[in-house]
């Protein structure tokens, strides 16, 4: 897994150079469904720079942030330190900050006047940050951050609105697991043990963008 890190890093870095001026920048918005969480807003910009006029390369950044219960938590802390389900709950609350950072190349065709359909992949760095709530005292929050290798496949449809401005529709997957451990020892029965909290933010987005050129 370090060794794939690695390898998306050198690739974030080699795209961000390939040419010396932007072409495009993309703001997208939508709805992200990872299957750590329930569904939830995720915003992103992109910036590309043409190969050719069906190729781009580019870097992308995104936000995605939930507040949830870690119900894989509760069941955890239920089985090993005993049914307590109210404050378990509690224990269990997470607030959870994704930022995806990839280098991507996109390629495009028309398919009718203005409008042009287009496949996208990237690879990079899933970063996370988390704020959970400690087991002893579960009024007061932790942080944590972790870090992963993230992969995303994705196709979309674009549309001139302007002579430096598109609109564009796109679905996407998005593959990484950020995961780190933590260590509970519980005061009334004594028992102890190392958790790993496992964030499979791997699902499907479905995003509205704006391109403009420049």
């Amino acid at each position: 897994m370090k060794k794939n890190l690695f390898i998306a890093i050198i690739i974030i870095l080699s795209s961000s150079s390939l040419f010396s001026q932007t072409k495009t920048g993309t703001i997208k918005l939508g709805v992200f469904n990872p299957s750590a969480t329930n569904a939830g807003f995720i915003l992103g910009y992109e910036t590309g720079w043409y190969i050719d006029h069906t190729f781009t390369s580019g870097l992308s950044i995104d936000w995605f942030n939930k507040n949830y219960i870690d119900q894989n938590l509760v069941s955890e802390f239920d089985n090993f330190f005993g049914p307590n389900s109210s404050l378990n709950q509690l224990r269990a609350k997470t607030n959870l900050h994704a930022i995806p950072i990839m280098g991507n190349i996109t390629g495009s065709w028309p398919i009718a006047p203005k409008t042009r359909a287009y496949v996208t992949g990237a690879v990079g760095a899933e970063i996370l940050l988390i704020f959970y709530r400690n087991y002893d005292n579960p009024d007061n929050n932790e942080f944590q951050a972790a870090v992963d290798f993230a992969w995303k496949i994705g196709a979309g449809v674009s549309y001139e609105l302007g002579e430096r401005s598109d609109g564009l529709i796109e679905i996407a997957y998005n593959n990484s697991e950020p995961s780190w451990q933590f260590d509970v020892k519980d005061a009334t029965s004594g028992k102890s043990k190392v958790f790993e909290r496992r964030f499979d933010l791997s699902g499907i987005m479905i995003r509205l963008g704006f391109k403009f050129y420049f």
